[in-house]
């Protein structure tokens, strides 16, 4: 290997250690922040390392928001619209995709302009639904809502991954017999799967990260997400640096580890793609 080449390795190495570690950087401030006493805090600042390692934060955080019952809130809205949004893209994408639907390319027109509108533009006659179908306040509407927003981009991404589906197995499921939900099912689904693993990944993690039509659609303390819970609180600007720091803390440890948890999954679903 020439001394060129070897430099140049070098030098996005570095480069790569050093965006890296910018990335970290505010993630690394949290947590130091959140095992600090408020004392240490006022006394020695944000940048520098604890004197000593305290939970105090952290606990006071967890009681003061019943953060148990937050993450309960958080994680049956999420997945259950990450599991409802990639079934009901499927399905979609199935008809547009395989099934060559009539009128395919205004169905994915439309599908499109959905993911382009703003969430404010949809608040009031959301809200305005809501009421009158006496679904407000309460997590059915959110999850009603997120999956009709989150299976518009699935639909758009998948039609395109069904358009170029092999025929040939197709082809040879409909000599064996098998109907379009049993194809569906036994055929399109398995060599998919990769692309739906993906798509419910990113599912989960966009809607954990949903602050304003949760804010607007649950205002019983007890129905609060994660988000709206640190968000409120942070509002009423009734806790100190070090509190803070741990709300953030564990705002963003769950959604971090799901990602590190599916990171392997995430990995195969786009080097899946990029192989197709």
């Amino acid at each position: 290997m020439s001394w060129a080449r070897r430099f140049n390795g070098y030098a996005v190495l570095g480069v790569l250690t050093v965006a890296v570690l910018l990335v970290l950087a505010p993630f690394l401030a949290v947590v130091v922040n959140a095992v600090k006493t408020p004392g240490d805090y006022a006394a020695h600042g944000p940048l520098s390392w604890p004197h000593g390692l305290s939970l105090a934060g952290i606990v006071d955080f967890w009681f003061r928001v019943d953060f148990g019952e937050k993450l309960w809130n958080s994680f049956l809205i999420i997945g259950s619209v990450a599991v409802l949004g990639v079934a009901v893209s499927v399905l979609n994408a199935y008809a547009l995709g395989i099934g060559r639907l009539r009128g395919r390319t205004a169905f994915l027109v439309f599908f499109l302009l959905a993911n382009l509108l703003p969430q404010e533009a949809l608040a009031y006659p959301l809200y305005y639904l809501s009421k009158e179908v006496g679904l407000y306040n309460g997590r059915l509407v959110l999850v009603i809502i997120f999956t009709a927003i989150q299976s518009a981009f699935g639909t758009y991404l998948l039609s395109s991954v069904y358009a170029s589906f092999p025929r040939e197995l197709l082809e040879a499921a409909e000599l064996d017999g098998a109907g379009r939900l049993r194809t569906l099912v036994r055929v399109v689904v398995p060599v998919s799967w990769p692309s739906l693993s993906v798509l419910f990944t990113f599912f989960f993690i966009w809607t954990w990260n949903e602050f304003f039509l949760p804010l607007i659609f649950l205002i019983s303390n007890d129905l609060q997400t994660v988000p709206v819970a640190l968000g409120v609180l942070q509002g009423e600007r009734q806790m100190d640096a070090t509190t803070t720091s741990a709300s953030a803390l564990m705002g963003i440890v769950p959604a971090v580890l799901f990602f590190l948890i599916f990171q392997r999954t995430l990995s195969r679903g786009v080097m899946a793609g990029a192989a197709k």
